[in-house]
C-alpha cells in the first residue's frame, strides 16, 4: 500500500516543541525534523543534513538556524546553507527539502506532497486539550504495526464487545448494533444510537438513550462525540442525529490521530474528556484511566494481527456486515491515492491486496 502525500499528517503535541530544540521524527517512512524559531514560528526540514548525510535532530538551534552537530553546516529556516566551516563559498542551489507545518488544535501537521497544494484549510475540525469547552487529557502510543490497522480499528467499534470487555465493557448489543455511515468528501461519518444504555464511561447510571457520532478523515484523523439522552429520546426522533445542547449527561469529545511512520510501525495521538457542562477534572482522569486500559488492549490485538498477517500478507479477510466503513475507508483511500498517481483506471472496489471485498 502507497503513501497519500497531499495530506496533514500529525507528527508532535505542541506543547511537547520547546523553542532552540529540534525534533526528529519519521513520517510516512520519511525522517523529518521539526524546530520552532525564536519567535515561535514552527520549520519542518526532512531529517538529514545534505554533507554525509547525519540527522539534523541531533544537531543544535542557533537562533532561528540549524547547525549540523557532525562537520557544523548551517542552516537558514528557508533550507538554504548558510555557513560550512572552513570554506568562504557555498552552493547556491544545496537547500534542505522543507515541509509546510502547521499549528493547530495542540497538534503540529506536517504536509508531505506538493507544498504548493498544502491548505490548512483541510485540517480537520479537531478539538485540542487546550480548548476551554472541554477538560481533556491526552497522550500518545507507538504502535509496531501498519498505521491501516489501527485505522481498520477505529472504523469498526463493534469490537467494544470483545476487545474491551475489561476496560470500556460494551455489552453483546454493541456489536448488533449496526450504526449508520455516511460517505463524506474526505471522510466517513457512522452514527450509532443505543437505547436503555448504562456505562460508566458514558456518565450513566440509570438507563437512558446514548447517541455516538465520529467522523473518520482520511487518511487517519477520528473525531468523536456523544452524549445521553432521556429514554426514547432516539425513537421519538427518528434515530436522527440530535442537538448535543439537549443531552443531560455525558457528554465528550476525543480527537485522535493515526500517523504512519513506516511501513509496519505508527504513531497514535489522542484525547480524551467531558465537555466542561458535563464533567471536571475527576470524571476526566476517570476517562484517562479507561482509555489508557483499553488502548493497551487495542495495541495487544493489532500487534498480534499483524504479527499473523505477515506470515501471509496477501491473502484477504473473510467480509462481513460490519466491514463496511473499512471498505468505505479503502475506497475513498485507493480513489485518493490514484488520484495522486494520476492513474485514470477505475478504482477497484476491494481496495489492495490484504483489504476485505464488499460483501454480497
Amino acid at each position: 500500500m502507497g503513501y497519500l502525500r497531499n495530506c496533514w499528517y500529525v507528527v508532535s503535541w505542541s506543547q511537547d516543541l520547546a523553542i532552540g530544540q529540534p525534533f526528529g521524527t519519521v513520517v510516512i517512512d520519511e525522517p523529518v525534523v521539526v524546530y520552532r524559531k525564536q519567535d515561535g514560528e514552527l520549520v519542518a526540514f526532512e531529517d538529514r543534513c545534505l554533507h554525509r548525510f547525519a540527522p539534523l535532530s541531533a544537531g543544535r538551534c542557533e537562533g532561528d538556524r540549524l547547525r549540523c552537530m557532525y562537520h557544523g553546516l548551517l542552516f537558514e529556516p528557508d533550507g538554504s546553507i548558510a555557513e560550512i566551516p572552513g570554506q568562504e563559498q557555498v552552493p547556491d542551489q544545496a537547500r534542505l527539502r522543507r515541509y509546510p507545518v502547521a499549528e493547530k488544535h495542540s497538534w503540529v501537521w506536517v504536509w508531505m506532497g506538493d507544498p504548493a497544494q498544502a491548505d490548512e484549510k483541510l485540517i480537520p475540525p479537531a478539538v485540542g486539550y487546550d480548548n476551554p469547552d472541554f477538560v481533556l487529557g491526552h497522550g500518545q502510543i507507538d504502535y509496531a504495526a501498519e498505521a491501516r490497522l489501527v485505522c481498520d480499528n477505529l472504523l469498526d467499534l463493534s469490537h467494544l464487545s470483545f476487545v474491551h470487555i475489561d476496560s470500556f465493557g460494551a455489552g453483546d448489543e454493541w456489536a448488533g448494533r449496526v450504526p449508520k455511515y455516511t460517505r463524506r468528501e474526505r471522510s466517513i461519518r457512522v452514527e450509532r444510537w443505543m437505547q436503555a444504555d448504562i456505562n460508566a464511561r458514558t456518565q450513566a447510571s440509570e438507563p437512558m438513550d446514548r447517541y455516538q457520532v465520529y467522523d473518520f478523515y482520511l487518511p487517519g484523523i477520528f473525531l468523536m462525540t456523544g452524549g445521553n439522552f432521556p429514554l426514547g429520546t432516539g425513537e421519538k426522533l427518528g434515530f436522527a442525529e440530535p442537538d448535543l445542547d439537549d443531552a443531560i449527561s455525558g457528554v465528550t469529545f476525543t480527537s485522535q490521530a493515526v500517523s504512519p511512520t513506516g511501513p509496519r510501525t505508527a504513531r497514535y495521538f489522542f484525547n480524551w474528556g467531558p465537555h466542561r457542562r458535563h464533567g471536571d477534572e475527576a470524571f476526566r482522569d476517570q476517562l484517562m484511566v479507561l482509555a489508557g486500559k483499553a488502548f493497551a488492549e487495542d495495541k495487544a490485538m493489532i500487534e498480534s494481527q499483524q504479527t499473523i498477517i505477515d506470515f501471509d500478507p496477501g491473502r484477504n479477510p473473510v467480509p462481513i456486515k460490519a466491514d463496511k466503513g473499512v471498505i468505505l475507508y479503502n475506497r475513498m483511500l485507493n480513489a485518493m491515492l490514484a488520484e495522486e498517481e494520476g492513474a485514470t483506471a477505475e478504482v477497484a472496489s476491494h481496495g489492495w491486496a490484504g483489504q476485505p471485498v464488499e460483501a454480497e
